[in-house]
């Protein structure tokens, strides 16, 4: 199954019998605006709540560290999912925000039925999925509890030594002026993790907003890395960072849709790194 759905195609299967739709938009009022309009069917998944563990120090994991896989598997529970789910998740984010930072979690829990849906609700509004209000009711499932996640993440430690060492290629894909050092919106300092190359996951979208299509996507993720020292193969880590490992996994959704192997995730990208004592930042202004 490949991992993004356009709005016509999930039009196409919206009344299928083990179909679950997770909204994943985020912000201060997200879930107010969810109850205020959604997909017919869709159960709202929270991003600080459910797809990430609210910790006090951001400095040891960043902003949004991966929850425990035992919580997770209660929030799927809650949700109603099963192993035989059939999962499409959205966003307002065009699919560039929590949609994929979900896919990564539905996939490394060992869920295969998932897709992101191309272009986020816009789309789905513009094809004239049905819209709701209010909430909606479901039965909680249960399944057998899984022990680890099972795609490859790593640590700060680890990316700096891949780094020293020149055996990765580390990815940031926040916006270039963000990675260049110019300002830092979120984060308490600008610049970047030395030795990182900047691809915004925005070049994985088309003017629309919707992803690519996959031979667009390999072509360009292999010119983009031909010129580095650690061109995108089978040989050498790819490793993917943000600002908190969210908008990375964006990356590495439209990586996979590309036919490529699952790069390594820094899930505390730049919210940890730039917090943490002693680590060099580099800048470009």
């Amino acid at each position: 199954m490949k991992p993004i759905i356009t709005a016509t195609e999930l039009s196409e299967i919206f009344h299928q019998e083990n179909l679950v739709i997770l909204d994943a938009r985020t912000g201060k009022d997200a879930r107010e605006n969810y109850l205020q309009n959604h997909i017919k069917g869709a159960r709202f998944i929270d991003l600080d709540k459910d797809l990430a563990e609210i910790v006090e120090d951001a400095a040891f994991g960043g902003r949004h560290p991966l929850p425990k896989i035992s919580k997770f598997a209660e929030t799927l529970q809650n949700l109603g999912i099963s192993e035989d789910s059939h999962i499409v998740v959205y966003d307002t984010s065009n699919g560039a925000n929590a949609a994929a930072r979900c896919w990564w979690m539905l996939k490394s829990f060992g869920i295969e039925k998932i897709q992101v849906l191309s272009g986020g609700f816009q789309t789905a509004e513009k094809a004239g999925i049905p819209l709701k209000y209010g909430e909606e009711i479901f039965e909680k499932t249960s399944f057998i509890l899984k022990e680890n996640w099972s795609w490859p993440t790593s640590t700060l430690e680890e990316v700096e030594k891949e780094i020293s060492e020149n055996s990765a290629t580390v990815i940031d894909v926040r916006d270039a002026y963000r990675y260049r050092g110019e300002s830092e919106p979120i984060d308490l300092v600008a610049g970047h993790i030395p030795g990182a190359i900047n691809i915004p996951f925005s070049e994985n979208l088309d003017e629309n907003g919707e992803f690519l299509p996959p031979e667009i996507l390999k072509e360009k993720y292999q010119q983009l890395l031909a010129n580095t020292s650690t061109p995108l193969s089978m040989t050498k880590k790819l490793i993917i960072h943000c600002g908190s490992g969210v908008t990375a996994c964006h990356t590495i959704l439209a990586l996979d849709y590309a036919g490529f192997p699952i790069p390594n995730l820094y899930v505390g990208s730049w919210s940890e790194w730039s917090r943490r004592d002693g680590k060099e930042i580099a800048k470009e202004v």
